[in-house]
């Protein structure tokens, strides 16, 4: 799939579905799921984004997983994928990274869309609640190559993070998972 494609889908889904719907965009870390979330939510008018980073823990996620347990899953479900999709008013915290702590309580965005974008989002826990799986196709080098890049781009040293804790949890997670598996497949090339 092309991001017309992607687009396409979701808007369909979102004339069809008879309720919200949770978009889920997935791959390995630096494979393109941020920038296509936001390419996705500015072609579809009322669409709201909400960022995976807001539901890491900082801590778990600099160690080692077999199912990226950094990723607050729980929190992100019972917050904002479960309501939105029952259409239901909830409140969430956005992780802030300047404090290193949950931010201030804030209402879900009323809309008929929501996509959230994610490392390790296509688990057992999170796919009931995901009506579209968009998995970015990068393979894992390629994806580190461009994550490590990027980082240093922004100024932080994480290449010692990068081999010997989120590459490895990448492996993990894929061989547990099959994050690919239940997902239709961008070409993120």
């Amino acid at each position: 799939m092309d991001l017309d494609d992607v687009i396409d889908l979701v808007a369909g889904r979102r004339t069809s579905a008879g309720h919200p719907i949770v978009v889920g965009i997935s791959g390995y870390c630096g494979s393109g799921k941020s920038t296509l979330a936001r390419s996705v939510a500015g072609a579809l008018p009322g669409t709201v984004r909400i960022r995976g980073d807001d539901f890491l823990d900082p801590e778990r996620s600099h160690r080692r997983s077999i199912d990226w347990d950094g990723v607050d899953r729980a929190r992100l479900t019972s917050s904002v994928l479960e309501p939105h999709r029952a259409g239901r008013a909830s409140t969430f915290q956005r992780f802030d990274w300047s404090v290193r702590a949950l931010g201030p309580v804030e209402p879900l965005p009323t809309t008929d869309v929501v996509i959230v974008d994610l490392i390790g989002l296509f688990h057992p826990d999170a796919m009931p609640h995901i009506d579209v799986a968009v998995w970015c196709d990068v393979d894992l080098d390629t994806a580190a190559r461009r994550g490590m890049a990027r980082d240093r781009r922004l100024g932080r040293d994480h290449d010692r993070l990068w081999r010997d804790v989120w590459i490895p949890s990448e492996r993990d997670f894929e061989a547990r998972f099959a994050p690919r598996g239940g997902a239709v497949v961008f070409s993120a090339g």
